[in-house]
């Protein structure tokens, strides 16, 4: 079954809106759906662009946080990309079909890119405690080599990490049905349409998810409360508001993704909605990605000023 699926069929990818249900208002759907996500994608690969050029043509920026910044911007870049162009092209044509191994591809990349941002998150919560708590000792914490051993160990684990999940994942057998309810090709939709008990993926998937997602959460949360904690010894008044502000701004983004994330990847079978999935996985598709470089850079002085100079020139 599997094989006659994977040579003679494509998989299908539901569109937001349906064809054959609204008509004349359907152009109009289709319409404000593209300009949305269009909108989103420009913004998010212009931000990031800018914020990578910046901190190249700018020497002052070359510190361990612009550095993994850098690393969060690639990967913003290439986690949207890899998802909203095919949004962008499903919203406007007839057919919505994927070939499975395009469909492979895009889960593949989806799984290991979340994942590194997951982790690359985590590691800057880290540097901002060493450099709030431990600013004596940041550049002997945070040398060149530890920053580019944790960068290094985040992509390659999490795409290995990946790598796994997608070949058991398109191991299943699918007979139950050729379409995805969904906006892009994600493992919980998949096992759905699986003839075969998906317990033991689901159980490895969890597993995944709460190592990754899960321990690089609480690494995040331990470091900011041992900042904010530090940050309320702090006897300006002023200096502690720009330090909560920045903190709040940090946490807002760090709660918006891993929350989408472990609610559709640790959520259990029982209470699985293909409307609701759809809903929250724009957010750290499409939302998150956008928000980063506005949130962690754009209000940062140094870019700002660095903007402004490359302008006049």
């Amino acid at each position: 079954m599997l094989k006659a699926f994977v040579e003679g069929t494509t998989m299908a990818v539901r569109r937001m809106v349906y064809v054959d249900r609204f008509g004349p208002v359907l152009i109009i759907n289709h319409a404000i759906c593209f300009i949305v996500f269009l909108v989103m994608y420009v913004i998010t690969l212009s931000g990031n662009l800018l914020l990578i050029i910046v901190v190249r043509i700018n020497p002052k920026l070359q510190t361990p946080m612009y550095f993994f910044l850098s690393n969060l911007s690639i990967i913003d870049i290439s986690f949207s990309s890899t998802i909203v162009p095919k949004i962008l092209i499903n919203t406007v044509v007839i057919d919505r079909s994927i070939s499975l191994l395009g469909c492979a591809m895009q889960m593949y990349f989806h799984l290991a890119l979340g994942a590194t941002e997951c982790v690359i998150l985590a590691v800057m919560a880290y540097d901002r405690f060493a450099a709030i708590c431990r600013p004596l000792h940041y550049y002997t914490i945070m040398n060149k080599t530890f920053c580019a051993g944790l960068a290094a160990g985040a992509w390659s684990m999490c795409f290995m990490n990946s790598a796994v999940h997608v070949v058991l994942t398109f191991q299943l057998p699918y007979c139950k049905s050729h379409h995805v309810n969904h906006f892009f090709c994600e493992m919980p939709p998949f096992f759905r349409l699986s003839c075969r008990d998906t317990l033991r993926n689901e159980i490895a998937m969890y597993i995944s998810a709460g190592i990754i997602a899960m321990c690089s959460f609480w690494l995040t949360l331990i470091s900011y409360i041992r900042i904010i904690s530090t940050i309320l010894k702090i006897r300006s008044t002023q200096g502690r508001h720009k330090a909560f502000s920045t903190c709040a701004s940090h946490l807002t983004v760090v709660a918006l993704y891993y929350g989408t994330i472990m609610f559709v990847y640790l959520r259990p079978r029982s209470v699985y909605s293909a409307e609701t999935d759809k809903t929250v996985s724009i957010l750290y598709t499409a939302v998150a990605p956008m928000l980063n470089p506005i949130i962690y850079s754009m209000r940062n002085k140094d870019v700002k000023n660095t903007v402004k100079r490359a302008h006049k020139k």
